[in-house]
């Protein structure tokens, strides 16, 4: 308790809303113990305003990784900001952006929806899209510091062509504070440019998606992020934004014999040449080109041939091959459905900066109970364990760990999908019969002396989370 108000951990089954309510209530705290401090008091206005905002998630990623075509594609809009700029992008009920106060033009042209703000550092793009209702993204720039894009940030996606040691340093660096350890980050490791793997061969993608799975059973890598996903930028914008007269183009050339358009297909110089067997001019060619690459416009004819014949049956394809579900999935279990947790996380690394900048009379009570809501908030023991399971740091015999992972979450966090169940239509009441069978099993787990103390306590966190959907579905977890 700090001055009257009650901070520790919630009962089993309340769950991030009884977290948030409680990071709430020492924001409140601290906003009254540094009422004479100006400073003090628009940092931690700002992280309270930023409570209640949607997850915040950082694009990251180096030149050339297709940070912005990502945006691009899970906003279903093509969408340029200035290069100079950290773009913001927000729910809106009209497309409108702003520098600082000021709002300044959205143009449309036919190559998408760009931002005229010179050479502005910052801008904020409100685009109309059911995406950008449980998000906020925030397009960095390729130079940004590490401490930069994590601190502004409630989870991040790092694009990367290939993992190499400067992602992986990047990511450690993300998690180099005691409340960022005690509540690990949510990162997802986006390999970017899918379709270009192996100079582009047809079988790019799932090459690509082979490596992915391997960056998750990769100890190395699965330490630092919560999944590892394979995305062809250019074929997921084309899925949410292909024209009818793209889509014409693309027909046109499906109707050529493959012998004869394939020579044409070797590389982006023979096929926007002049010595080309489909009346289709060198723009509308150079235009396929910049909007779906050689691989693309391969991909698209060979499909069209296939019997993906109308531009619906087409961009289906394109989304589902592109790896834009995966990535979707991806954000919906590991971001959205954790976003009491993540916002709280934030909050919390806000409060402890204000607490250790300007030490006061009062502040280390707040500071206690800050650490006590960290060490006891069951939202970060679960994070906790996912990531020591993933990093190896805590490992369960047989099936277990992967089951483990299930149940603390790590597939999303509704009842079904911590069942495993998802597919399997169970009604209310079945649920909680499998619910209860899974409770007895993670009990014995938790008191088995085969297990050690450190998979006991595994078991344990495992038993506290069954508990709370009981509780949650109106249960009884006796």
């Amino acid at each position: 308790m700090v001055n009257g108000s009650v901070v520790g951990s919630g009962p089993v089954g309340s769950g991030a809303v009884g977290l948030e309510a409680r990071v709430g209530a020492l924001l409140d705290e601290a906003l009254a113990l540094y009422r004479d401090s100006p400073r003090a008091v628009s940092w931690l206005r700002g992280h309270r305003a930023r409570f209640a905002e949607p997850v915040r998630v950082a694009v990251a990623g180096g030149h050339g990784t297709g940070k912005s075509t990502l945006v691009s594609a899970l906003v279903g809009e093509e969408l340029t900001a200035p290069p100079t700029a950290t773009a913001w992008y927000r729910d809106g009920a009209r497309p409108a952006a702003w520098v600082g106060a000021h709002e300044v033009p959205v143009v449309r042209r036919d190559d998408g929806v760009r931002v005229e703000a010179g050479g502005a550092e910052r801008v904020v793009v409100e685009w109309p899209a059911r995406s950008l209702r449980d998000l906020v993204l925030v397009d960095t720039r390729p130079d940004a510091p590490v401490e930069l894009v994590f601190g502004e940030a409630d989870a991040v996606l790092h694009l990367t062509r290939h993992v190499r040691d400067e992602d992986l340093e990047r990511l450690r660096a993300g998690h180099d504070h005691p409340i960022a350890r005690a509540a690990p980050v949510t990162t997802l490791l986006v390999l970017a440019r899918a379709d270009e793997i192996g100079g582009g061969r047809i079988d790019a993608l799932s090459s690509a998606k082979q490596i992915a799975r391997r960056c998750r059973r990769d100890p190395a890598v699965r330490g630092l992020c919560q999944d590892a996903v394979a995305f062809a930028g250019l074929l997921a914008v084309a899925s949410r934004t292909l024209r009818d007269e793209e889509f014409a183009a693309l027909g046109a050339l499906s109707g050529l014999a493959r012998a004869e358009l394939d020579g044409h297909l070797l590389s982006a110089d023979r096929f926007a040449g002049e010595d080309f067997p489909v009346a289709l001019g060198a723009s509308a060619r150079q235009r396929l080109l910049d909007r779906l690459g050689l691989f693309g416009v391969r991909l698209c004819t060979t499909l069209i041939r296939q019997g993906f014949d109308t531009r619906v049956k087409l961009t289906g394809q394109l989304a589902q091959r592109s790896g834009l579900g995966e990535l979707r999935e991806a954000i919906g279990a590991h971001l959205t459905e954790r976003r009491g947790a993540l916002k709280a996380r934030s909050a919390l690394l806000g409060l402890d900066v204000v607490l250790r900048a300007e030490p006061r009379p009062g502040s280390v009570g707040l500071l206690g109970a800050l650490e006590r809501v960290v060490a006891g908030a069951h939202d970060f023991r679960e994070l906790r364990l996912l990531a020591a399971l993933a990093g190896g740091r805590v490992s369960l015999p047989g099936e277990l760990g992967e089951e483990a992972t299930r149940l603390v979450g790590g597939a999303g966090t509704g009842a079904a999908a911590r069942l495993g169940a998802e597919e399997q239509g169970l009604s209310g009441r079945e649920l909680r019969h499998l619910l209860l069978d899974v409770l007895g099993r993670w009990r014995e787990h938790a008191a088995s002396p085969v297990l050690d103390n450190a998979q006991r306590r595994a078991a344990g966190v495992v038993v506290r989370s069954c508990e709370g959907v009981l509780v949650e579905r109106g249960g009884v977890a006796g």
